[in-house]
């Protein structure tokens, strides 16, 4: 029988502070991961509570207020507030999304807030991506041809142009990858459901000249054939896109060229 143990550092222990909402007429209560490697200490839950009449609709609007006004220690990404650059990645419930983009009345109960799953931890709420990009680094994500350049542009037909919608709108937040046990058990090999919508996105696209190559890259056990079409990846990614039907297409296309 497999065992597994965490590290004794990693355990999280009961001793978190809480901080109350004096004199709040309406108040949310938020449970959220704590931790500072430079510590030393093992991680924990912060409780904070929040008057919700005096902070806006959204999970990040109570992340702000509480590192503006209560916990100034309190650690986690952000940038455009609207759904578009996926800085704001996190577990919210035990659901992956963006904070900028979840409202607090879509969360019942005491909201959780948690590092994106089976990630290493920076700080807090922040996951390290080094590994993350160094896959999407991979897989050559730019125009590669072979033929000379044109005079000005490389064209598309409003056809072929279509074939990439529902691929290029990917924000690299890696919901999707960090809600797929796939990824999670298999990272070091898997490129995961983020990086082969994006290996997609190349292959789907008319004026690359690199698809037999790129298909080469692909065509490996582990690479693309962890995904077992669960679809994780498709019920958390904000944006609504389907790397699930992506990872299909690119295993069509590998049977396809053998005929």
């Amino acid at each position: 029988m497999a065992e597994f143990t965490l590290p004794k550092n990693s355990r999280i222990t009961g001793k978190g502070r809480t901080h109350k909402a004096e004199g709040a007429s309406k108040v949310q209560k938020f449970r959220i991961y704590r931790w500072d490697p430079e510590s030393g200490e093992n991680p924990r839950y912060d409780t904070f509570e929040i008057d919700l009449e005096a902070c806006g609709p959204m999970v990040l609007d109570a992340l702000i207020k509480i590192k503006n006004e209560v916990d100034p220690t309190l650690t986690f990404r952000r940038s455009c507030r609207e759904g578009i650059c996926g800085s704001c990645a996190m577990n919210m419930n035990g659901k992956n999304g963006l904070a900028c983009t979840t409202s607090m009345e879509d969360l019942s109960g005491e909201i959780r807030i948690t590092p994106l799953p089976h990630m290493e931890v920076v700080k807090d709420l922040v996951p390290d991506f080094t590994h993350f990009y160094a896959q999407y680094a991979s897989i050559r994500p730019w125009l590669q041809t072979v033929t000379p350049n044109p005079t000005k542009e490389r064209l598309q037909s409003p056809e072929e142009r279509e074939k990439l919608d529902g691929l290029y709108e990917c924000i690299l937040c890696a919901c999707c990858s960090t809600s797929c046990p796939s990824y999670w058990w298999n990272s070091d090999k898997f490129l995961g459901p983020a990086i082969l919508l994006q290996a997609y996105r190349w292959l789907a696209d008319s004026r690359d000249e690199m698809t037999g190559e790129r298909l080469d890259d692909l065509e490996d056990p582990f690479r693309l054939y962890r995904c077992h079409t669960i679809m994780n990846c498709a019920n958390v990614c904000p944006k609504g896109l389907s790397p699930a039907k992506a990872i299909a297409e690119t295993k069509k296309l590998l049977v396809e060229r053998q005929l």
